[in-house]
């Protein structure tokens, strides 16, 4: 079973901490996360806790939350801003536990009304 399979499409990144352990999170929900002494272990345990959310979410009767599709209807679009918005953009997209790509998607979503075909 693939990585994409296990996180159910979900983009998991794997860094060395401070401390010298690797942790794992989900690039577009940085609150789910795991860590562990080796890479591998840091990916298994996110598998574990990945389940373990999914759970909770069933148990309280709420959508699991879907990862972003990948490549499907979606264009680039690049916007070049200052430092100062860029810096804000990020820390509220993690507050919101989300990618910042996805933070300003939304964002943009949420301000104009989009036709549809």
């Amino acid at each position: 079973m693939s990585e994409k399979d296990v996180f159910d499409g979900f983009n998991a990144n794997v860094f060395l901490d401070e401390d010298g352990d690797y942790l794992a999170h989900f690039v577009e929900m940085p609150n789910v996360s795991a860590f562990a002494d080796t890479p591998e272990g840091a990916l298994r345990e996110l598998a574990i806790a990945w389940k373990g959310v999914k759970e909770s979410y069933r148990k309280h009767h709420e959508p699991i939350p879907k990862a972003p599709a990948q490549g499907e209807g979606k264009a680039p679009f690049k916007v070049a801003i200052d430092a100062q918005l860029y810096h804000a953009l990020t820390n509220e997209a993690e507050k919101s536990g989300m990618s910042l790509y996805t933070f300003v998607a939304q964002k943009l979503k949420s301000m104009v009304s989009v036709v549809q075909d």
